[in-house]
């Protein structure tokens, strides 16, 4: 390898990631938008603040780039400081996480109607978020690469907290959704999508988590634990909206999930029936000839009102 592939070349690719998944976010926004979804104040302001997060971190990873590649070309002794970007991307991540896991475990909430989980969910969503800052303000005090060793505690602390939440909220959302089958083959095959959405929500946040915390602790002399760090919030970002713009594919399958309180609403022409299971429900309408397709049943135009 050659003497900077640890130090610029793994940086360098944590950067081109980051930015490949930030022009993911941005299509998902624009889907989001595009949909004119009637949701709550708190999630659209939760929406916008992380994509308003993630614009201002992917510029600041750019300059990052442009700063130790251009910048410091000649001067390879710079390496040795992370200056300010470093600290800014443990803030940005610290926040990007404990909005998405808010939102999250308050989905978690409406499926389980349990106060201790959310509670829990939350905690550990703030101590991560607490650590995070603070590990993120500390080695902007530092500074220099070579003393970052009192940092190892904060940055244990920040990313284990981070992870558990993560897992926590996976978890729950699988057995709860699973739970939540009726035994109609359209309704499962929706909530086998969600089930398999939330196991990939824990599972790619949770890698770069744990993966940027093992790489500081055994490597701290490079920079591939950078190579983490970067994308990671822009992988929140992208489970969140994924998780919102899922209702599009839903509704081609005449199925509309309230994201407000966690209603399935599915029609069939063939029968009518209501049926509830846990806090998934299930509502089948009579279709004749004389509805006009853009006036639907009353209950389901209600539903995807709120959805």
């Amino acid at each position: 390898m050659g003497e900077f592939d640890t130090v610029v070349g793994v940086l360098l690719l944590g950067l081109f990631l980051n930015t490949y998944l930030y022009g993911i976010c941005t299509y998902q926004f624009v889907v989001y938008i595009q949909s004119k979804f009637k949701d709550s104040l708190w999630i659209r302001s939760i929406v916008g603040s992380l994509f308003f997060v993630d614009t201002i971190h992917s510029a600041v990873a750019i300059y990052a780039g442009w700063e130790t590649c251009v910048t410091n070309y000649a001067n390879p002794a710079a390496l040795a400081y992370v200056g300010w970007t470093i600290p800014f991307t443990a803030v940005a991540t610290s926040v990007t996480a404990i909005l998405t896991q808010i939102f999250l475990g308050h989905r978690v909430f409406l499926l389980t109607s349990n106060r201790l989980l959310f509670v829990l969910i939350a905690a550990l969503s703030v101590l991560g978020f607490v650590f995070g800052c603070i590990a993120g303000i500390k080695s902007g005090l530092i500074n220099e690469v070579a003393h970052f060793a009192p940092l190892a505690p904060f940055v244990t602390a920040w990313l284990a907290f981070q992870t558990s939440a993560d897992l926590l909220i996976t978890l729950c959302l699988t057995v709860a959704l699973a739970r939540s089958k009726t035994g109609f083959r359209t309704t499962d095959t929706i909530i086998n999508r969600l089930i398999g959405g939330a196991i990939r929500t824990g599972l790619f946040a949770s890698i770069f988590a744990l993966a940027d915390l093992f790489s500081f602790l055994l490597h701290r002399d490079t920079n591939l634990y950078a190579m983490f760090a970067y994308p990671i919030g822009r992988i929140y970002t992208n489970t969140l909206l994924n998780t919102l713009n899922s209702r599009n594919s839903m509704k081609l399958h005449e199925t509309v999930v309230d994201s407000e309180n966690m209603r399935m609403s599915a029609r069939n022409p063939l029968s009518a029936t209501q049926m509830s299971t846990g806090s998934v429900y299930i509502r089948k309408d009579v279709v004749t000839d004389s509805v006009n397709h853009d006036d639907r049943s009353e209950v389901e135009g209600k539903y995807e009102e709120e959805a």
